[in-house]
């Protein structure tokens, strides 16, 4: 589910502009069918409104949105049922662990201070005591630049350790740590995931990202 309304971006990384989900009327209502992309089903309100189309919505019927999109899809029976939240502790957040049991939040940081400062705050929301979702763990995006040409070569452009300091915090691991690579780039807005080439050594660390959040659900 991509659940970041107001930045809808899934429909572009998986290559799905321009498609509409199907509906079928089931007991009286109507229902989404969700899209798939390379083995995944995938619901977006990008799949809904038109692409240059601004969501303006708040509070109730932010909510609301989210939660058509959870219980007004048919799914299909599901390994794991993946949500892609906005940035911080807003609406969305709330509406989602008030209507479906989650079993955990994963952080995304960058290794600067600026961006562990806003991620901890959407790390201690999870933790409240009336939300108590726990964290599976830390993903550190952007931790290093490394050139085509120079694959052995890395470039800390925005600094060093955010990741590992966030999860030493939260006493969680950390699931891994992506660098720059321009291929991820050219994947996300061409709609061919770099994790599905195989030539791509960018992959082997999405894998292993992908790993080791296995592990802490189980």
């Amino acid at each position: 589910i991509d659940a970041d309304l107001y930045g809808p971006s899934i429909p572009t990384m998986l290559g799905l502009q321009g498609k509409r989900p199907k509906i079928e009327l089931l007991y009286g209502k109507h229902k989404m069918i969700p899209l798939e992309a390379y083995g995944v089903q995938v619901i977006s309100v990008g799949l809904i409104i038109d692409p240059e189309q601004a969501v303006v919505l708040r509070g109730p019927r932010l909510g609301g949105l989210l939660k058509q999109l959870i219980t007004d899809t048919l799914w299909p029976e599901l390994d794991f049922l993946i949500i892609d939240l906005p940035p911080g502790t807003g609406d969305v957040q709330l509406t989602l662990v008030q209507t479906v049991p989650v079993t955990g939040a994963v952080i995304v940081t960058t290794p600067q201070e600026v961006s562990v400062i806003d991620a901890v705050k959407a790390m201690n929301m999870f933790l409240l005591p009336n939300v108590n979702v726990p964290i599976l763990g830390i993903v550190e995006n952007m931790s290093w630049f490394t050139p085509e040409e120079l694959p052995e070569n890395k470039y800390y452009i925005f600094g060093k350790g955010g990741g590992t300091k966030l999860a030493e915090m939260a006493e969680v691991a950390l699931l891994g740590q992506i660098p720059i690579v321009q291929s991820v780039r050219e994947g996300g807005d061409t709609g061919t995931p770099a994790v599905i080439r195989d030539n791509d050594p960018v992959s082997a660390v999405f894998m292993s990202v992908v790993k080791n959040l296995a592990e802490q659900v189980e």
